[in-house]
């Protein structure tokens, strides 16, 4: 399954966010409505328009700016926004444009109390119209998007609104995360105990599942029961007092097993008589969760019941925290996305506790965790709740229900409150985003705080810190931090040598020095980070490079600019110039944003190099890795780091190209567009002139030195296998990365080793 171009697609009407908000009497007097236009409108992006006098209308880009996209991202139940677009970037709108040269301080609650020309009065053309981008976290009590399920607990009407375990034993008390204790529930402000009378496996499983486990676990509670007997003998104890009160109680919860929350539970908060005793004979309730195994201390793997025909492995992409992201589903041998179709909380939660988490707190719908690339594996899943796997959930092939992946469904997870927050912070930043990473970590026996050595720090160590802190991603890791000043009692280095796969959710975890070893010593050659919400991430589509590979015998008269540009291999400087040719494997290169942020160059401007082979500016020096491996791999063909220009070649319908090379334009990639190297392009190719008969692996690699970070950098090195007769070449089975399950690459490699003899 490869993306359709632009024009091939059916057209797709935008979804439309609309959000109602009444503006305080006095400058405004009538309610004042906005909404976000465009198929990620739901997503929190789009073009701005304002309801007045029953007609919709734009809001012109003059003036507009951060300041008056926070105040529009507020109004339309955001917590604040991520930046502001201009020239119609989400295309042009139609009817009046109502508002022009619009002034917020920021603290405004509605635009319409914000300083304008007045309403109407304006000199702008829809060329002009603005947009903006919203963080995704909603604001509680913000009126719900069409297309997400909510923060249950955020649901206007529930009574239970959180759950919390206290834990009674010592051992309990020291563990985190906490998975054994007493139920509370908060009803109505206020904290209760849940009688035990009834309790059952199944209110335990709710309760587990809404506190980040996936599971309950048998508790032996006749040990409990002395404790609760002990103490309301106890004469110093206010127990017996409190457990008399029906307010101490919440009397019956019934629950089936399957909900996402207690609160869809039936539950009973009083006694059924008036004058009956509050829980007679009865003490809390007493619940024990199984931790996933990443929450699990010093073990691997999560036990698993399902049987291997129906398990298909799932997982997350382009999440900004722990337990989020893009739903994956591995199928055939190849990962794939799930369509949006009847998506809902009881699927997200089979998910959710397949990957050992929670329940969902939020079953996202229209590619609010960005789009995939590849096939759409499932659509309209269908799920009791019970199911240890989505495979045992019921489905229909996605080919037949005509999804694409601006349906691409996504999850978010409850997940177990570690308190990994509390042992890293960031200090001397100019935001709350950025700064020297300082950790706590204990010192001869005693937690202290102090920083980490610069030296060998990187993103993937910048990304941990950032997920820890629940930040986000790392946009840049700093191993010189002269301008940020840490924090006096932090001035020690305690952390030396860090180096985590990237995954890790605690900086604590990444493998690091026994003793520390750091002889910059720290200061101002401490480690820093800069954190950012949203990454963009960049995929190769490996179908397009498949179907338009072949070779050319160009003669080297042809050749003399990309010579300059070091785009054939060495021998070619020592061939008689003009006379001869070069063997070349040519291809076309389209390279997507998957992400949720523009991928922008590293350099600006003035460091960008102009390149007379393409006749403009590059603004990224080596962007792609072009190689050509024995199976060994081993390099055959050199290969070359090719530059890029950056720019939007094709956007979906409804998205404006924002990046363009030419007059020395802003470069880059959008969120949902691709840039396209045609084949025909001078270097698009690799010199195989040398290269002798056989089978080989051709590759790319895409953004190599991670110079610009990303959300997932495992989805960056692009495969094929590639048979060369001397005359023709073959180029089959091309991939990503991750495209496939490591069975299917592994069979795919051991098979092109059988063929040519190599095993």
């Amino acid at each position: 399954t490869m993306v359709m171009p632009a024009a091939a697609r059916p057209i797709l009407l935008p979804l439309v966010l609309l959000l109602c908000w009444v503006a305080p009497s006095g400058q405004e007097p009538a309610p004042v409505q906005l909404r976000l236009v465009g198929p990620r409108g739901p997503a929190g992006e789009g073009r701005l328009e304002v309801l007045y006098q029953g007609r919709w209308g734009t809001v012109c880009d003059d003036g507009f700016d951060f300041h008056s996209a926070t105040v529009a991202c507020r109004q339309l139940g955001y917590t604040a926004a991520v930046t502001w677009t201009h020239s119609a970037t989400y295309g042009q709108g139609e009817g009046p444009i109502w508002l022009d040269n619009v002034r917020c301080g920021g603290s405004e609650g509605s635009l319409a109390e914000c300083i304008h020309n007045g309403w109407g009065t304006s000199d702008c053309h829809h060329g002009e119209d603005a947009g903006v981008v919203c963080s995704g976290q909603r604001l509680p009590g913000s009126p719900p998007q069409a297309t997400t399920s909510g923060h249950l607990g955020e649901v206007l009407g529930l009574s239970l609104e959180e759950v919390r375990l206290k834990p009674i034993l010592a051992r309990a008390k020291l563990s985190m995360p906490v998975t054994e204790g007493a139920v509370e529930v908060k009803h109505n402000g206020r904290w209760r105990q849940v009688c035990d009378a009834g309790w059952t496996r199944n209110n335990s499983r709710v309760v587990c599942g809404m506190l980040g486990f996936p599971r309950e676990k048998h508790v032996n509670t006749s040990f409990y029961r002395k404790l609760w007997n002990m103490k309301l003998k106890d004469p110093n104890s206010s127990l017996k007092t409190l457990s008399q009160k029906n307010s101490f109680w919440v009397h019956k919860v019934r629950c089936q097993g399957t909900e996402p929350h207690l609160a869809h539970c039936p539950t009973q908060v009083a006694p059924p008589a008036p004058r009956q005793q509050a829980c007679p004979h009865g003490m809390h309730a007493i619940v024990s969760c199984l931790p996933g195994p990443t929450f699990q201390k010093g073990t691997g793997k999560g036990r698993s019941k399902t049987s291997p025909g129906k398990v298909l492995p799932v997982r997350l992409r382009a999440g900004t925290h722990a337990g989020e992201g893009r739903v994956e589903v591995l199928r055939h041998g190849q990962w794939g996305t799930v369509c949006d179709k009847q998506w809902d909380l009881a699927a997200a939660s089979v998910v959710c506790r397949q990957l050992g988490y929670g329940t969902a707190k939020q079953a996202l719908v229209g590619a609010q965790m960005g789009q995939g690339l590849g096939p759409i594996h499932m659509s309209e899943v269908r799920c009791t709740g019970h199911e240890q796997s989505l495979g045992e959930c019921r489905f229909q092939d996605a080919e037949r229900s005509g999804c694409r992946h601006e349906a691409d469904a996504a999850v978010r997870c409850h997940v177990p409150h570690m308190d990994f927050q509390t042992q890293v912070r960031l200090a001397g930043g100019r935001s709350p985003e950025e700064g020297v990473v300082e950790v706590l970590v204990p010192v001869q026996g005693r937690l202290q705080w102090g920083a980490v050595c610069g030296a060998q720090w990187g993103l993937n160590e910048a990304m941990v810190v950032c997920r820890q802190l629940g930040l986000g991603f790392a946009s840049h890791a700093l191993q010189e931090t002269w301008y940020w000043a840490g924090s006096p009692d932090a001035a020690q280095v305690v952390m030396s040598g860090v180096r985590c796969a990237g995954t890790e959710l605690a900086l604590q975890q990444c493998q690091r020095h026994g003793p520390v070893h750091c002889p910059s010593g720290g200061g101002r050659f401490s480690a820093g980070v800069t954190c950012t919400a949203h990454a963009p991430d960049l995929v190769m589509n490996a179908q397009l490079v498949q179907e338009t590979a072949y070779l050319e015998d160009r003669p080297l008269e042809l050749l003399y600019c990309a010579h300059e540009e070091r785009c054939l291999s060495r021998s070619a400087d020592h061939m008689h110039w003009p006379y001869g040719h070069r063997r070349l494997l040519r291809f076309s290169s389209q390279i997507h944003n998957l992400g949720r942020a523009d991928f922008r160059p590293k350099m600006g401007r003035h460091a960008w190099t102009w390149h007379q082979c393409h006749r403009h500016f590059h603004s990224i020096e080596v962007f792609t890795h072009y190689d050509l491996l024995t199976l060994n791999g081993s390099k055959v063909a050199e290969g070359h780091k090719a530059s890029f220009c950056l720019e939007d070649t094709n956007c979906p319908e409804g998205l404006q190209r924002r990046f363009a090379c030419a007059n020395f334009g802003e470069q880059g990639v959008s969120v949902g567009c691709w840039d396209t190297y045609r084949h025909d392009i001078d270097c698009q190719w690799i010199d195989i002139t040398d290269v002798p008969p056989g089978s080989y692996t051709f590759q790319v690699v895409v953004n190599p030195k991670h110079e610009v970070a990303e959300s997932d950098f495992s989805n960056n090195v692009m495969r094929c296998r590639c048979k060369y007769d001397g005359q023709r070449v073959w180029m089959h089975g091309c991939h990503t990365s991750d495209a496939y399950g490591a069975d299917v690459v592994n069979d795919l490699e051991r098979q092109e080793r059988l063929a040519n003899n190599l095993v």
